[in-house]
């Protein structure tokens, strides 16, 4: 066991880092799941058992010391712990500012520290705004709300590690994740875990708009590949743009779960499309996705039960929990870029 290679996945009981966790034990490496549990489930690590390549280390990053004994032997760091969520960030900023940005900079000084091959850090595609599409890595940047200048201020402080201490960094910026063992708890978010519920419930689903807007949706199982992949490169200091480069509308899902449909008030400094430009990945790490959205979508529904314990979002609901959103993001000079 101890000639295998070592990695730390931050947010390992999460959504995205639980299936990274899943990849990394079975292309044969050791890992270390950190995780406070705000966002990430035990259940996520569960069907690994007593698998003796996975350590589960429930606490928060910003505990991490510089010389973590956690990291010592790390081969590559994969950096999924956050906060997520556009209302909250509004409503919390210096919340969303601490685990973010000075959480990352715990991990990256941990992983500097213990010698680590590579650091990837998990970015969000919401740095670029209101952007042009297909949007490539060069775009302009434009946060609409703090959780979106969060990500990427913690992406800066990783290319600053990168530049000043010589610690080998990738990052690579997610679009549109979706996939089975998404979150199912917290505040009202992801348009997936919202319509999974009101599908078990019988409830209509809850659509934005005239649901025309579309999102470059892309299967978690594809995001765990292009981390790894952006890992073992020998590539240093790179930035990719990560989603299907397919973007399929919110009228389209609504059709593949099926049910009826309700619509809601659009709401401010949403894009209409998210549409990622993938050529520089595809190029760079030869990678492309495998999961077509229709099967994606299969896959979830196959597991439905998983989003019983989900909220279950409704119109009124809904409006109280965006109010936030529409008071700040909707005044005068909101949307501005």
């Amino acid at each position: 066991m101890a000639d295998k290679p070592y990695a730390v996945v931050t947010g390992g009981a999460g959504f995205i880092g639980g299936h990274m966790v899943d990849l990394l034990l079975e292309r044969g490496y050791r890992v270390r799941a950190i995780d406070n549990l705000t966002g990430g489930r035990e259940l996520n690590l569960a069907h690994h058992g007593d698998n003796q390549d996975l350590v589960r280390d429930f606490r928060d990053i910003r505990s991490l010391a510089p010389d973590d004994k956690a990291f010592t032997g790390v081969r590559y760091v994969f950096h999924f712990a956050g906060i997520g969520d556009i209302v909250p960030s509004i409503e919390r900023p210096i919340e969303y500012m601490d685990v973010n940005v000075q959480g990352t900079v715990r991990v990256l000084e941990a992983a500097r520290h213990a010698g680590a091959t590579k650091f990837v850090y998990a970015a969000s595609s919401s740095c670029y705004g209101l952007a042009d599409t297909p949007t490539r890595e060069d775009h302009p940047i434009g946060p609409e709300h703090p959780y979106a200048l969060s990500k990427y201020q913690g992406e800066q402080a990783a290319f600053h590690w990168n530049r000043i201490y010589g610690l080998p960094v990738n990052s690579v910026r997610i679009f549109n994740a979706y996939g089975t063992r998404s979150r199912t708890s917290g505040a009202y978010g992801a348009v997936f875990g919202v319509f999974l519920r009101q599908k078990i419930a019988g409830e209509p689903l809850t659509v934005v708009g005239d649901g025309t807007q579309s999102r470059d949706f892309l299967f978690v199982t594809d995001i765990a590949r292009a981390f790894l992949a952006a890992a073992e490169t020998d590539k240093t200091g790179e930035i990719w743009n990560l989603g299907a480069s397919n973007p399929q509308s919110v009228n389209r899902l609504v059709e593949l779960l099926g049910g009826k449909a309700i619509h809601i008030p659009k709401r401010p400094g949403e894009p209409d499309c998210t549409w990622a430009d993938t050529a520089k990945i595809m190029r760079d790490l030869d990678w492309q996705p495998q999961v077509e959205f229709e099967d994606g979508v299969n896959r979830m529904l196959a597991q439905l039960d998983y989003w019983r314990d989900a909220p279950l979002w409704t119109p009124d609901s809904i409006a109280q929990a965006t109010k936030t959103w529409f008071d700040y993001l909707g005044k005068e000079g909101g949307d501005a870029r």
